[in-house]
């Protein structure tokens, strides 16, 4: 972990007419105005950042979710690239993560527990008897202040108190948004505690990049920069090995298909339904290298994840079952969106062999994941 200064409290605030714009100025045909609402007395509105090329993101600070992406295809065309819902109401309702801040620990913890210190903490069990993206009331859930200092920047603040989830320490949280104007969208993760304790955040956005948002992501092609990954149990528990992709479906160094593999009688495919599985980058950390990246044959669009995290989530909706609603009326099927979240390893807490997730208090939690989005002509 990098040692700075702790980051002020930042307040909640609106202070541009994005959180505002009236029906039809945002190119994701959003209306502002249906996300304006209070959740558990603070409230609740939506960002629009936008660069010189028209990129568009919208966010919303009822769970630091990230609402669209719009991004040109290959003709040109504005293409919203993640799933989600167009109101409030749906988010809060919803049992789901779509476009997420997951914390305070993204993945899975085993039975919920891990010892710290000598210490053991006992977490909500909302997933098969473990912990599952910091239990029901994790970050996704949480109303974040919101300051907004141009048009291209978002920052997200969350004060998480000791104790929150059964976790130890009160933990300071920034997470800032920002776009570029090569098209793409940088998430900062930034945090400081007054007691030791375990982090790992991510976002869980669902991407399809077809501009089809009820079709399947099969044909999407999938790279993944790894030569290793961490098999899991039943449960979707690291079994705390850490093998080669050499010779399984789970070897993404080169383009592939999701579908190509994806049903394959393979033992950790059966297991996760799919892909649901962490791998171990080769990038070690450099976010100047490539970790994943993502294209769709139909819209040429296409997505590279770069970060300074040690491992990916890939996550082919295998749970999705076909009864979300969300933007349009749109209907999400089973496996209908791709998720790719930068991480620490799953149930790192209990796993002594994988890279730590302890955080002290004289030290600053850092992380980074940046989403470029670009097309392919063929």
């Amino acid at each position: 972990m990098k040692k700075v200064l702790t980051v002020g409290i930042l307040a909640a605030a609106c202070l541009l007419p994005s959180c505002g714009e009236r029906k039809g100025t945002l190119v994701s045909g959003l209306n502002s105005s249906d996300f304006v609402s209070e959740t558990a007395g603070k409230p609740t509105a939506l960002y629009a950042l936008k660069n010189a090329k028209g990129m568009e993101v919208c966010i919303t600070n009822y769970g630091g979710r990230i609402v669209s992406i719009l991004v040109p295809d290959k003709n040109g065309n504005p293409t919203d690239v993640v799933l989600g819902y167009d109101n409030i109401k749906d988010y809060v309702k919803s049992n789901g993560n779509f476009g997420a801040l997951i914390g305070r620990y993204g993945n899975r913890i085993a039975q919920g527990k891990f010892t710290l210190n000598g210490t053991e903490y006992q977490l909500p069990r909302n997933n098969n008897g473990h912990c599952l993206h910091g239990g029901p009331e994790g970050y996704h859930t949480k109303v974040w202040d919101a300051v907004q200092p141009d048009g291209r920047t978002l920052t997200l603040k969350y004060l998480s108190p000791d104790g929150d989830a059964g976790f130890p320490g009160n933990l300071d949280v920034t997470v800032t948004y920002s776009l570029t104007d090569d098209n793409a969208l940088s998430i900062l993760y930034e945090a400081t505690t007054d007691r030791e304790t375990i982090v790992n955040l991510t976002n869980h956005s669902y991407f399809n990049l077809s501009g089809m948002p009820g079709s399947q992501i099969l044909d999407h092609l999938v790279m993944i920069n790894a030569d290793y990954y961490t098999p899991v149990d039943s449960l979707l528990i690291p079994t705390s090995e850490i093998a080669p992709v050499e010779g399984t479906p789970l070897d993404l160094r080169r383009p592939l298909p999701v579908g190509q593999r994806i049903d394959e009688p393979f033992d950790q495919l059966l297991k996760g339904r799919g892909y649901d599985h962490n791998w171990v980058l080769n990038t070690v950390g450099n976010i100047g290298q490539l970790a994943a990246k993502v294209v769709s044959p139909v819209s040429g669009i296409v997505l590279e994840v770069y970060t300074n995290e040690p491992g990916i989530q890939f996550y082919t909706g295998n749970f999705m079952d076909g009864t979300e609603v969300g933007k349009s009326d749109n209907i999400y099927p089973f496996r209908g969106a791709l998720c790719l979240e930068t991480q620490h390893y799953p149930d790192s807490p209990n796993q002594p062999g994988f890279p730590s997730t302890t955080l002290h208090p004289d030290e600053k939690y850092v992380s980074k994941c940046i989403y470029r989005f670009t097309t392919e002509i063929k």
